[in-house]
C-alpha cells in the first residue's frame, strides 16, 4: 500500500539509484506506465495500473525492482514482485501492478504532477543496473466541467448566455472545488454535424465559474473544454443543445 511507503519516505527512503551502481552491460530500454496515459484520480476511488520496464543484457534478464515516487515525498511500491517475461534471449519486460488511492494515501494535493519510475534490474549473470528516473508519468487531480446555454429556445440574432463551472478534486478536503484563473474554450457544433469548432476562450473567475455571450444563429450545441495541465486532467462538458427560432 502507498500509505506504508509514505511512512518509509518520511524517515529517509533511499531510491533504488542510491543503493546500487550500474555494472556490466544491462540496459533499460523502455518504460510504460498505465499504457502511456496519466493517472487521473477523483476524491475517493483508487486506481490500479500497470508499470512495465523492458531491459536487456547479453545473458538475459533475471528480475527487476520497480518503485514510483512523486511530489510531497510520495512513494508507491508494487503489489508483489514484478513478473519478468522474456521477449528474446537477451530482452525481457518486467511488469508490476500499483494502486494509488487519494482517500487513503494522500494527505494533501502535493502528489499531483510528475512522478518518476526507478528501476533496479538484475541480469542472469548477476550484472545490475540501477536506473533513476527511468520513466515519468503524470498523476492528476480529476477535473469536472458543466455548461448551460440560455434562454432556450431563442430567437435568431438574440444574445445567448453560456455559463459553466470548472472544478477539480481536492485531496485534502475530499471534495471538488472551483479551479480559478484557468482558460476554457467555448465550442459549438451545428445541429446535424459531428465536429465542434472553437468560438472563444474565457477564463474562470475566483470561484471557477465561466460566463460569456454569443449571438444565436442556428440550432446546435455549446460546450466548454479544458485542456488540462501537469496537475489537473483535461475535461469536456456534455454539449447543451439550443433551439434557435
Amino acid at each position: 500500500m502507498l500509505g506504508s511507503a509514505l511512512a518509509v519516505a518520511a524517515v529517509g527512503f533511499a531510491a533504488p539509484g542510491a543503493v546500487a551502481a550500474p555494472s556490466g552491460d544491462v540496459t533499460v530500454d523502455k518504460v510504460v506506465v498505465n499504457g502511456g496515459n496519466p493517472i487521473v484520480l477523483g476524491t475517493t476511488a483508487g486506481k490500479t495500473f500497470t508499470v512495465s520496464v523492458t531491459a536487456s543484457d547479453d545473458s538475459g534478464i533475471e528480475s527487476a525492482d520497480i518503485t514510483l515516487f512523486g511530489g510531497g515525498s510520495s512513494v508507491a511500491l508494487p503489489q508483489g514482485n514484478p513478473k519478468c517475461v522474456a521477449d528474446s534471449t537477451t530482452t525481457s519486460t518486467c511488469t508490476a501492478k500499483f494502486t494509488l488511492d487519494p482517500d487513503t494515501d494522500f494527505f494533501n494535493n502535493s502528489p499531483a504532477g510528475t512522478w518518476y519510475v526507478d528501476a533496479l534490474v538484475t541480469a542472469n549473470d548477476i550484472d545490475t543496473i540501477s536506473a533513476e528516473k527511468a520513466g515519468s508519468f503524470k498523476v492528476q487531480r480529476q477535473a469536472k466541467l458543466t455548461v448551460n446555454a440560455s434562454p432556450e429556445p431563442i430567437k435568431k440574432g438574440k444574445t445567448l448566455t453560456v455559463t459553466g463551472a470548472l472544478t477539480r478534486a481536492n485531496w485534502e478536503t475530499g471534495k471538488y472545488a472551483g479551479y480559478t484563473g484557468q482558460s476554457a474554450k467555448l465550442e459549438f457544433k451545428k445541429k446535424g454535424t459531428t465536429a465542434y469548432t472553437a468560438v472563444k476562450t474565457v477564463k474562470t473567475d475566483n470561484k471557477g465559474n465561466l460566463k460569456t455571450t454569443v449571438k444565436a444563429s442556428v440550432d446546435g450545441s455549446y460546450r466548454w473544454t479544458f485542456a488540462g495541465n501537469t496537475t489537473t486532467s483535461s475535461v469536456k462538458a456534455t454539449g447543451d443543445a439550443v433551439d434557435v427560432r
